[in-house]
C-alpha cells in the first residue's frame, strides 16, 4: 500500500474480508481496529519520519497469517523509528494507538527488517 490516508481503509477491508474467508468473523472488529492503528502509524511515520526525509516511495505492507489457534497480522513500513507506547491521553486525538493494539490483541511487538524499516505485529487467538 502507498503511505497515504486511504490505505487505512484498504487495510481494514482486506483484514475483514480475509478473516471472513477463514471463518473467523468473530475476530473482525478487534483485528480491524488494531490494523487501523498500525497502518495509521505506518503512514504517519513514512510521511513524517523525524529527522529523516519522508519515504513516500516505499510501500507499507500488510500481512495476515493464520497459524491455528492464532492469527498474526503485521504491518511493515520503511521507517526505522521504533514504536514507543505512551500513556494514553483519552482527551487527545493522538497517543492511544499502541494502547489500543495492546488492549485488543493477545500480544504485540515489532522487529527490524534486514532491508530496513520495521514490522509491527499483533497476535490474536482464535476460537479453534
Amino acid at each position: 500500500m502507498r503511505p497515504q490516508a486511504d490505505s487505512v481503509k484498504t487495510a481494514r477491508d482486506v483484514t475483514r474480508t480475509t478473516l471472513q474467508r477463514w471463518g473467523l468473523s468473530e475476530l473482525s472488529d478487534d483485528a480491524t481496529l488494531v490494523v487501523s492503528e498500525l497502518v495509521t502509524n505506518a503512514v504517519r511515520y513514512a510521511l513524517y519520519p523525524s529527522p529523516a526525509p519522508p519515504v513516500r516511495d516505499h510501500p507499507i505492507t500488510l500481512m495476515l497469517l493464520r497459524i491455528a489457534p492464532h492469527v498474526l497480522l503485521a504491518v511493515s513500513d520503511p521507517s526505522d523509528r521504533a514504536p514507543s507506547p505512551s500513556q494514553p491521553d483519552f482527551v487527545s486525538e493522538h497517543g492511544r494507538g499502541l494502547y489500543i493494539v495492546e488492549t485488543y490483541s493477545q500480544a504485540w511487538g515489532w522487529d527490524t527488517l534486514d532491508e530496513g524499516g520495521k514490522a509491527v505485529w499483533a497476535l490474536f487467538r482464535t476460537g479453534d
